[in-house]
């Protein structure tokens, strides 16, 4: 799945180290990615100050003044998950709907001893979008990010395994986490702890892997399928989870075999008729797997695999007034660039994003090739129609000299 000339991704600027070097993991990627990335936990003290993604007073605003509706917050206490009506309510005149917070609920729900678990925090706070959207692009697997606040000497879950990696960054507080080896190593996303639940009490039993306090600034990665439980100490504890939710070899014979399908569909002995009367495969079912296996060789799954990767995630936020003013004052030497995270691709002659696929003059083709760097341009460098179809289709955006 190389990048050729019929086949160009946006890549944007790189300059130095990433995120996941300077922000998480203390390490050099290539050590990481060798000895660490989907092996082992690796737990990193000090990575860094991380206020500016996050604190306990951006809870208290997201709670008490965002107007956060569910599934944007979940309760836990002692295991379980609380029902979503002992934390919402209506939110007044204008806006009924019974799914919104209820900051008084929560209060008293958490000083009972509750977690509270805001979930999708790339999709509500600014600072850890922009953050999660360049560790998924390092990564090249989407990251999503939920934090967990804790009162002391609580916990909200037992022992459980993810099907997805995680980095945790304590933002504030304290917390004890216990570490067992995987039961179900590296399960996919249908396979969850809970169909292992009797061999993870089991195991939860056993001496840990790693028992330690992680202290602001710590940050502890752990791969899918590893055991956990974390309970705050003396204070309320406040971390990040960054879920990175991986692409596996299997999700890749997936989409292998779905390609593998679809060229099945154009043969006509694939889509006769099985002989009347069968109960069974029988002899059909050699020449059916040697065409599967000839359709398997054959196939390109490349393309299912960038539209899949599309869906993953959203691209960066678009204001729609002023798209609307730089489009109105379109000119020459306006400065604009691609939108970021819209992970587009120039396929044969179209490209691919994000937002839409749109087909490309072949023209056009060198100067949609340079916007791929993610660099800024001037409108007439890249052809002023070009230019004002991108605006308009939020492919491209103003940008600042």
């Amino acid at each position: 799945m190389s990048a050729s000339p019929s086949a160009l991704q946006d890549t944007g600027p790189r300059t130095g180290a990433g995120v996941l070097e300077t922000r998480l993991i203390g390490m050099d990627r290539e050590e990481f990615a060798r000895d660490v990335w989907a092996r082992a936990p690796l737990l990193t003290r000090g990575a860094g100050d991380f206020s500016d993604l996050f604190s306990p007073a951006a809870v208290d605003e997201l709670i008490s003044r965002r107007g956060l509706r569910t599934p944007f917050l979940r309760v836990a206490k002692d295991g379980s998950t609380l029902p979503e009506s002992s934390y919402t309510s209506s939110g007044g005149v204008g806006a009924t709907v019974r799914d919104q917070l209820d900051d008084t609920a929560l209060w008293r729900n958490f000083a009972d001893g509750a977690t509270l678990v805001l979930q999708a925090l790339q999709r509500t706070w600014e600072p850890i979008a922009e953050f999660t959207s360049r560790l998924g692009t390092e990564l090249g697997h989407p990251v999503q990010a939920n934090a967990y606040v804790t009162p002391p000497q609580n916990r909200g879950f037992d022992d459980h395994y993810d099907v997805h990696d995680v980095f945790v960054l304590q933002i504030s507080g304290a917390k004890r986490w216990t570490v067992h080896e995987p039961v179900h190593p590296d399960p996919l996303r249908d396979q969850p702890w809970t169909g292992h639940r009797a061999a993870v009490a089991e195991a939860a039993g056993d001496r840990a892997h790693l028992d330690t306090v992680l202290e602001p600034g710590d940050v502890l990665y752990l791969p899918r399928g590893w055991l956990h439980a974390a309970q705050a100490q003396g204070a309320v504890s406040v971390h990040l989870t960054l879920g990175v939710h991986v692409w596996t070899r299997h999700a890749l014979a997936e989409q292998l075999t779905r390609a593998a399908l679809a060229l099945l569909r154009d043969d006509p002995y694939m889509r006769g008729s099985l002989p009347l009367g069968i109960d069974g495969p029988g002899a059909e079912l050699d020449v059916v797997r040697e065409r599967l296996v000839a359709a398997l060789t054959e196939a390109d799954p490349a393309p299912l695999f960038h539209r899949a990767r599309r869906c993953q995630a959203r691209p960066a936020p678009l204001g729609p007034l002023a798209q609307l003013a730089a489009v109105d004052a379109l000119a020459p030497d306006s400065p604009v660039r691609l939108r970021e995270a819209l992970e587009a691709r120039l396929e044969d002659g179209s490209l691919s994003t994000r937002v839409g696929r749109f087909d490309v003059a072949e023209s056009e083709l060198p100067s949609v090739a340079r916007l791929l760097d993610g660099r800024i341009h001037t409108a007439d460098s890249l052809g002023l129609d070009l230019a004002d179809r991108l605006l308009r289709a939020g492919v491209l955006v103003p940008a600042d000299r």
